[in-house]
């Protein structure tokens, strides 16, 4: 199922699109999905995690002397709109766009 939710990064004009939602059951990964930015870039390789304190977004990331780096970094206010928007599609929530997100 694809899912579309684009968000208003008002400072810079930039808009984000999730899509590409791809849901299943893969142990604590219960969902990939794709961001597409207003200007042309694709970021690929987001997840929707079950943790011990619920649902939340996996950035991209490569494994390094035995740990896991973020491949993609965001600043805290993105980093958690995409994760709300994310995880309100995954729950099959779509939304208006956010014309009041502090971003």
């Amino acid at each position: 199922m694809e899912c579309i939710r684009v968000i208003n990064v008002k400072r810079k004009g930039v808009k984000v699109v999730v899509t590409k939602m791809n849901k299943g059951d893969w142990g604590k990964v219960k969902a990939f999905f794709s961001v597409i930015t207003s200007e042309g870039f694709i970021l690929t390789g987001f997840k929707i995690i079950e943790g011990i304190n619920g649902l939340f977004v996996s950035f991209p990331s490569q494994k390094k002397d035995d740990e896991y780096k973020d491949t993609i970094l965001a600043k805290k206010e993105l980093r958690d709109e995409l994760t709300k928007i994310a995880i309100n599609n995954y729950n099959g929530h779509e939304e208006d766009d956010s014309s009041d997100s502090p971003i």
